[in-house]
């Protein structure tokens, strides 16, 4: 009844008393033991300020910086939505709101974007935020010795000014999607330095908790900032994160009351967490897929047949089926899925081909074996899906040879540098984030090297059309021709998209809807839920 689900949420923010919900449901013809058990809910329902909430999270290096240029695993994405905020942010709808911007707006041709700032915002320092901290905090990105992961998708801004306390982008070319570009969280703003630069070094933004101790890579507390500009909003006191990238003490924290959220749960443990009487799952079908990024600037994979006989020497459903254990959906080779709107659907589904895999490979001419690095630090159950890539790709008379890496260090010392190694993509909202991220030539994050072909050529020039035409049919095809070209000659070999599992103590209170954007709640969990009990 939606009357009666209207009364439930004016229960649950407070903003009518159990007696006048009681009389409401009652008048609806509900039952007293109904509307009781409905109250129930809506009290359960309703944030409650206080208390600690502790992280286990299955990232994390000791390489690891709070500069949010150098952001490149989960636990530094969560650590800087924790003591930090962008322009924009994904809202629990998936859609995309104001955050430090009160609004904005973009002119005809979507090439100039305002931002108007929300005033009296403060940083953790005192300072008040202004325009030149928001322009200085993405010129950071921007220089031309910048290795921001982040520049590439600021390729197209030619200038960024202040008109008082409005912030305004122009760009060389129109992106329908900027303020979906300024939700990355590379792009938090700190405060300027007074010199053209951001200061970000003691990790002092505008976010929910304040920085109490910091460990890279292992550890890090944070406590309320009691001048956070949302209301009903970072309702408990304290923040833990502690980095487990260990899937079984992960687990094993929070069966043991250690954490209270942990994020990855193994697909093969989720019935036994679901034993444990004090700890939920919550499961949410995003962009989350496994990669196993070929480097096209690396012997043999720069050649065309290599790359296509191992796409086609891959079982993706028995993947899916022993690694994921059905919590999720084969892959592609492409990065789209099916939660972005331009996803092309008309794409033949790429299948395990022993005979077409075989004569590729002979077709390259490349014999000896090929090194695959793994740790189950990129994924849960990376280094059992490398072995079974490997059993497959046998088949075909293709002889892999799996490297087993440390977890520490992995995403500094293997992922961007190892020809071939095991990956994971959070993913993005939209296409053009998504390929700006990845695959352009523009990115640092362009983990194939896909560049150089004619392919990849033509893909460049698409996906830069794409990001500027408005006309959403016109995006739809351009965007079906870019993931047809990343899945026949990209370096990306896509078996699986998988859901975010999230293991959670029923203390924890939630509400009814979450981002799928990132995983726990688009990685806002520590603003967004509470302490229920």
């Amino acid at each position: 009844m939606r009357e009666l689900d209207r009364l439930s949420t004016l229960y649950s923010q407070g903003r009518i008393s159990r007696r006048h919900f009681m009389q409401g449901a009652t008048a609806l013809g509900v039952t007293i033991a109904a509307a009781s058990t409905h109250a129930v809910r809506a009290e359960a329902a309703t944030p409650k300020k206080g208390g600690i909430m502790r992280f286990g999270v299955g990232h994390g290096s000791t390489t690891d910086t709070l500069d949010p240029a150098t952001y490149e695993n989960g636990f530094m994405t969560q650590t800087g939505f924790v003591i930090a905020n962008n322009l924009t942010e994904v809202g629990p709808d998936g859609q995309i709101r104001p955050e430090l911007a009160e609004s904005y707006e973009a002119s005809a041709d979507a090439a100039t974007w305002r931002f108007k700032l929300r005033k009296g915002v403060e940083f953790h320092n005192g300072k008040t935020l202004t325009a030149q901290d928001v322009i200085d905090s993405f010129n950071h990105h921007r220089g031309e010795d910048s290795k921001s992961a982040g520049k590439g998708l600021l390729s197209s801004v030619k200038d960024i000014s202040a008109d008082g306390d409005t912030v305004v982008f122009k760009l060389a070319d129109g992106i329908a999607d900027f303020p979906f570009i300024v939700s990355d969280y590379h792009f938090m703003i700190f405060p300027s330095d007074g010199n053209g630069g951001m200061d970000w070094s003691e990790g002092a933004g505008t976010g929910p908790y304040v920085i109490e101790t910091f460990d890279p890579g292992v550890r890090g507390h944070f406590k309320r900032f009691p001048n956070y500009f949302k209301e009903n909003a970072a309702f408990v006191d304290e923040v833990s994160m502690l980095s487990i990238i260990d899937v079984t003490a992960r687990q094993n924290a929070v069966m043991n009351d250690e954490v209270d959220i942990i994020d990855r749960v193994d697909p093969k443990t989720v019935h036994l967490l679901k034993r444990v009487p004090s700890i939920g799952i919550d499961e949410a079908t995003g962009t989350l897929h496994y990669t196993f990024p070929m480097r096209l600037d690396a012997e043999p994979f720069g050649n065309y047949d290599l790359r296509m006989a191992l796409k086609l020497a891959v079982k993706r459903q028995e993947l899916v089926d022993k690694i994921l254990l059905g919590h999720g959906a084969l892959g592609n080779d492409q990065p789209i899925s099916t939660a972005n709107p331009f996803y092309n659907a008309d794409l033949p589904q790429r299948e395990f081909d022993a005979e077409k895999a075989a004569f590729h490979y002979k077709k390259s001419g490349h014999s000896g074996a090929l090194q695959l690095s793994a740790s189950d630090a990129a994924f849960a159950g990376a280094v059992d899906a490398a072995q079974l890539i490997k059993a497959s790709a046998a088949e075909a008379g293709i002889n892999i040879e799996v490297v087993r890496e440390p977890s520490d260090g992995y995403w500094s010392n293997v992922w961007n540098k190892k020809p071939w190694c095991a990956c994971y993509w959070n993913g993005r909202p939209t296409e053009d984030w998504m390929f700006s991220s990845a695959y352009t030539d523009d990115t640092e994050w362009n983990d194939t090297a896909w560049k150089g072909t004619k392919a990849s050529e033509r893909f460049n020039v698409i996906v830069r059309q794409a990001r500027k035409e408005l006309d959403n049919s016109k995006r739809r095809a351009m965007y079906a021709e870019a993931q047809a070209l990343v899945n026949d000659d990209g370096g990306a070999l896509i078996p699986m998209f998988a859901n975010f599992i999230v293991g959670i103590n029923k203390r924890i209170g939630m509400p009814q809807t979450r981002a799928a954007n990132w995983t726990m709640d688009g990685l806002k969990a520590h603003e967004r839920w509470w302490i229920a009990s």
